[in-house]
Formats: structure tokens, C-alpha cells, sequence
């Protein structure tokens, strides 16, 4: 049953959307930025919830740690908040120091959302709906965004649209911190990772990209076979970063096929719970999650998988363009399968 989850500063009210059957996979969403606040399995000794989340609407409105929100209108950061596009430059907000990060102040995952459908039970869907004005943290164009959350079976899935009505950019994503442990307290890079990627987006300064790509073979970003998400201090771009906050390149065959492609896998050894990640984005951000113990010292651990475009992706020519022209429709979406 839908529930109200109190009201923001603002006095607009936040209902929580429950998803999932009572005897498997289960979510709690959140109006106010989209958040996944619970998502929990069946387990010997009660259900396992499996990312962090906090207790109330204030904590999320003074989250810096983007806990488990809705990311727009560009997810990562844009260097120096500003690109430049057919010989104009354009100005966004900075949110993190001279750069963006995650579409600036105030944006997608500190937004109410409208709620424009939603279905319980077995087969569960919601469907999110967001108005994005013309020069909301510098962005051209206004933007109408949905986000359609479903859960079937084991797979919680999220499907975003958008179009708008100038051309601009846009890379959308989740960011949940998984600690498929069950339980917080045990530590997050206990979890085995896996990743389909050969190649990695190394970062200057600001974590923004070099605009390189270099290969994982034989350093401490080679998740192609599972291992430990632990960082090893062996490589300069570990120190850069202060741990794992990196965008790896996704191997892609001539064609995606959403059945059997994945992106990702992740594991936990203390629970046997694993996820099994597919999407049609290009790249996943891996963060360790190493904030959280100044931002948060009793929450708990947890690692991100971000699935979204290249980060500053407008500023490197080299990287896949992430314009959507006005009129084009955006499509893109993540799916996360459980087992337990």
C-alpha cells in the first residue's frame, strides 16, 4: 500500500511506493528524487535489505551522498560546469568545486516526482514523472522525463524516456549503494565484482576524464573475472580518486541483445545473495563508496554501479555523444537481477 512518507521543506508531500510480491523481491521507492530507499529478499532470519537508505524526508534533503536517487539531467561531472555546443558555450551551475556533478544543485534526485502510475503485486510497476524547465542549473530546454520502475520475478528494472524542446544534454542514471551482505555494518568491498569491460576512463584533477582510455589488463581495474571490490593501492589512479570512483567502458558485440548481454555482476559471500546487472548504456560508474564514512559514520558501507553515458562526455569529442536533439526521444534502461 502506498504510504506517505511525510512532507519536504517546501511543504510538498512524499508518499513511498511499495513494490514486489510478499514472498520475493521487494522495493521501496520514494517520490522525492525517485529513491530505491529499501530493496530486500527472503531470507532464513527475515528479509535482507540490500542497499542503504536513510529514516525520513529531511535526511534525504540534506544527503550529500545521493543515496539511491534518480540522477539528471547529466549524471557524473561536466568540467569547469560548462561545454560548448555549435560554437556556443554554454554555462551550467558548479556543485562541486569549478565543476558539476550529477546535474548541480537541487536537481533530479532532490525533486518530488510526480507519480503517474503504479500497480502492486506480483508483477509491480511504477511510473515517475518529472518536469525539467529551460535553464534549470544552466540547461537548455525544458525536458519531460519518466521513469518506469517495474519488478517481475527477481528483476527490478528501470526504464527512463525523455524529450525535450532544445538540444541538450543528457545522461541518466540510479544510484543506489548495494551491500548485498544484508546487513550495513559488514564491509561493502567484501562483495566479489565483476566487470564486462576491457577498458577504463582514467581521471585528472576533479575526477574529471583525461579523455583516454586505458586498458585493464594486469592493473587493479581488471574486474573482467570476479574478485574482491577491495581497492588495491597499486596504481596511481587509486590514489587519485582515494579509492575506486571510475567509469569503466562496457564491451559491446555489433548489436545489444537485453536478454543475454550483462554489464556487470556483484556478489556476497556472507549472504550467497548475487545481482546480475544489464543495460544498454556504454559504461559503468564504479564508486567503493569510500565518502561514506565521513559523510555518514554509523550508516553503514555500500559500493555504487552506475550505468549512464561517458562522464564530461560534452567536453570530449572523442567520447559517444550524449546530445539528444530537440524533438529526439531518450531511451535507455538498467536491469537488475537478484538471486538469493
Amino acid at each position: 500500500m502506498i504510504r506517505s512518507f511525510g512532507t519536504t521543506r517546501d511543504g510538498a508531500p512524499v508518499r513511498a511506493v511499495p513494490l514486489g510480491p510478499a514472498d520475493g523481491l521487494q522495493a521501496e521507492v520514494l517520490t522525492y528524487g525517485g529513491i530505491l530507499r529499501q530493496l530486500s529478499v527472503p531470507g532464513p532470519k527475515g528479509r535482507r535489505n540490500l542497499v542503504l537508505g536513510l529514516p525520513d524526508v529531511a535526511a534525504y534533503e540534506n544527503d550529500p551522498a545521493y543515496l539511491g536517487c534518480l540522477v539528471g539531467r547529466y549524471g557524473n561531472r561536466i568540467a569547469n560546469a560548462r561545454y560548448t555546443y555549435q560554437g556556443r558555450t554554454v554555462e551550467l551551475v558548479p556543485n562541486e568545486g569549478v565543476n558539476q556533478l550529477h546535474g548541480g544543485p537541487g536537481a533530479y534526485g532532490r525533486k518530488v516526482w510526480r507519480l503517474q502510475d503504479f500497480q502492486g503485486g506480483a508483477d509491480s510497476r511504477l511510473v515517475l514523472g518529472l518536469t525539467s524547465p529551460d535553464g534549470e542549473n544552466g540547461f537548455p530546454g525544458t525536458l519531460e522525463v519518466t521513469a518506469e520502475i517495474t519488478i517481475s520475478g527477481g528483476d527490478l528494472t528501470l526504464r527512463f524516456t525523455a524529450i525535450g524542446d532544445a538540444d541538450t544534454p543528457v545522461s541518466l542514471t540510479w544510484h543506489p549503494y548495494f551491500n548485498l551482505a544484508g546487513d550495513p555494518q559488514v564491509a561493502a568491498d567484501r562483495q566479489m565484482l565483476r566487470l564486462r569491460s576491457q577498458h577504463f576512463l582514467p581521471v585528472g584533477p576533479g575526477l574529471i576524464p583525461t579523455g583516454a582510455l586505458e586498458p585493464v589488463a594486469g592493473t587493479a581495474f581488471d574486474f573482467r573475472r570476479p574478485r574482491l571490490a577491495t581497492p588495491r593501492h597499486n596504481h596511481p589512479q587509486i590514489f587519485q580518486a582515494g579509492g575506486y570512483d571510475h567509469c569503466f567502458v562496457l564491451d559491446r558485440e555489433d548489436t545489444w541483445d537485453e536478454a543475454a548481454d550483462w554489464a556487470a555482476t556483484l556478489s556476497s559471500p556472507d549472504s550467497g545473495v548475487s545481482l546480475r546487472l544489464h543495460t544498454d548504456q556504454p559504461s559503468v560508474q564504479f564508486y567503493g563508496g569510500q565518502g561514506l564514512a565521513s559523510q555518514y559514520p554509523d550508516l553503514g558501507t555500500g559500493v555504487c554501479l552506475e550505468p549512464q553515458a561517458f562522464p564530461d562526455a560534452p567536453n570530449q569529442p572523442s567520447f559517444p555523444d550524449t546530445m539528444l536533439k530537440a524533438g529526439d526521444r531518450y531511451s535507455r534502461m538498467m536491469r537488475f537481477s537478484l538471486s538469493w
